[in-house]
């Protein structure tokens, strides 16, 4: 199973936020969506970073509430690593292990498609481990 397979379950919706919005307009769009992560564009398809919950606690662990007032361009993440829909799920648990990060985009051909959580690939890992459980009772009792 792959990128393509949990976009294919949970649609490529990915929400997003201007870089000159503010922290606290980020957060209630967060909140209403019950997301962790924005993409950070000004225009449809184009990534300039993401936006995470983290990002955000950060900088009022820096600065104190008043860091809400600030623009989103000043917290997100540029750095953004991104995965392809073919990557496989043990491939994104290996980024996401290793470069600390929750959110991947998953782009194609330039474009971005959808964004993968680190909740999203668990579930599909579960849902595999849980196939092959019942495979391998269903051979163990036929036989």
């Amino acid at each position: 199973m792959d990128a393509a397979t949990i976009l294919k379950s949970k649609g490529g919706e990915v929400h997003s936020v201007r870089p000159d919005h503010t922290l606290e307009e980020a957060a209630r769009i967060l909140a209403d969506h019950g997301i962790g992560c924005l993409v950070v564009s000004e225009r449809p398809g184009e990534m300039l970073g993401i936006l995470s919950e983290r990002d955000i606690v950060r900088e009022i662990a820096l600065g104190g509430a008043g860091r809400l007032k600030s623009h989103v361009a000043d917290a997100m993440t540029r750095a953004v690593f991104s995965c392809r829909p073919s990557d496989t799920i043990d491939e994104l648990l290996g980024m996401m292990t290793t470069r600390r990060h929750r959110h991947i985009p998953v782009v194609e051909s330039g474009a971005l498609i959808g964004l993968v959580s680190i909740g999203d690939v668990v579930k599909l890992r579960l849902a595999e481990a849980e196939m092959e459980t019942a495979a391998m009772r269903a051979y163990i009792t036929t036989g």
